[in-house]
């Protein structure tokens, strides 16, 4: 470090983060499992809606997102004036921290939460407080003892990264009725679509002045390369945060390829649909070889193995095989992999091999 220059503090004690491998040195036919992208990519009405962005990359984009958040309003049934729209759901993480966290406050999330919430409260000088799970689900008796008068942000995702466990209604308001007064709970729902009739929070954010919901075009859209994200919440909430956003934080690109996502309901039926079935099957497969896994919510499944020196065993002979998941030592889980659940080929390919590992043991 500079013995003059120096970051605020916090900042280096973030450890920088690792995104899923992408590639295998050698094989061009490498199945990529790694990052909970959707296996069937985005659908046409994106795409096209991609190729036409292209004749106005000149013009800069609308500063108030009006036509993306009327068109996510009319798709959930919420009020467009609270809607915030930003560069994947991370930056409306970076805002909150941003406007709500510092210095002498405390940012709270579960054990093995996402990553990023760490990482955006450390950057704003923020102490970032964990608590422990049970059975790799959040745990709400923990998370209430973890709070403190300095609690600023409760950050839950809902359905977790990476362990694919869910919080009931019941026990997400049992939460949000523990809040400290000048605390807020943020419900991530980066995987809310994988889950039939949940709302993602959406109405409990309607109830309430302290609860807010993101949510990501970068899963079951299958636009992760663009990087789109949105958050739904009280009202004095998003205007904060909005005076924090960037004016052109969104490209016209970004904006819409969005809008066209979210109408092409024909794409997200299906992507839901095959998820759910490949899901089960994997789920199924992986306890038929030995290899334990709690019930996924989203569109990945962690496989646990007895030791991590077995998991990065069978991470190794996977990897030979051309297939690429993700090792989560980084979320406090070395003796687990998580898999994204591909197409039908992928998820029988990667079986087969963990079935390889298993039996050359």
């Amino acid at each position: 470090m500079h013995d003059r220059i120096r970051p605020q503090p916090g900042i280096l004690d973030i450890t920088l983060y690792q995104g899923g491998k992408a590639a295998i040195d050698g094989r061009p036919d490498a199945v990529k499992l790694s990052s909970n992208e959707n296996p069937f990519g985005p659908g046409e009405r994106a795409i096209e809606a991609y190729r036409r962005a292209g004749h106005a990359l000149h013009r800069y984009p609308s500063t108030d997102h009006a036509a993306l958040r009327a068109a996510i309003a009319s798709t959930y049934g919420l009020d467009p004036a609270r809607i915030i729209c930003g560069v994947g759901s991370d930056e409306i993480i970076t805002f909150l921290c941003q406007a709500y966290a510092g210095r002498g406050d405390e940012v709270l999330y579960s054990q093995h939460g996402f990553l990023m919430y760490r990482i955006s409260a450390l950057a704003v000088g923020a102490t970032a407080v964990t608590a422990p799970e049970r059975d790799r689900s959040t745990d709400v008796d923990a998370m209430i003892a973890a709070m403190t008068a300095r609690t600023r942000l409760v950050f839950v995702a809902n359905p977790n990264n990476p362990t694919g466990t869910m919080l009931s209604r019941a026990e997400v308001t049992r939460l949000a009725d523990a809040l400290p007064p000048a605390a807020l709970l943020v419900l991530d729902g980066a995987y809310a679509e994988y889950v039939e009739g949940y709302d993602g929070g959406a109405s409990l954010v309607d109830a309430r002045d302290n609860v807010l919901m993101t949510r990501t075009f970068s899963k079951i859209h299958g636009l992760g390369g663009l990087r789109i994200g949105w958050g739904y919440g009280p009202g004095h909430v998003i205007d904060v945060l909005n005076r924090i956003r960037g004016p052109f934080n969104l490209s016209t690109t970004q904006l819409e390829v969005a809008e066209a996502a979210l109408g092409d309901t024909e794409h997200l039926d299906r992507s839901a649909r095959e998820n759910a079935r490949l899901r089960a099957w994997l789920q199924r497969a992986l306890t038929d070889l030995g290899v334990k896994c709690d019930r996924s919510h989203a569109n990945f499944v962690l496989a646990r193995f007895e030791t991590e020196a077995e998991a990065e065993a069978c991470n190794a002979h996977l990897l030979s095989e051309g297939l690429i998941v993700r090792q989560v030592g980084s979320y406090g889980l070395p003796e687990a992999l998580r898999i994204t659940v591909g197409d039908e080929p992928a998820c029988r390919r990667v079986v087969h091999a963990i079935a390889q590992f298993r039996g050359e043991r």
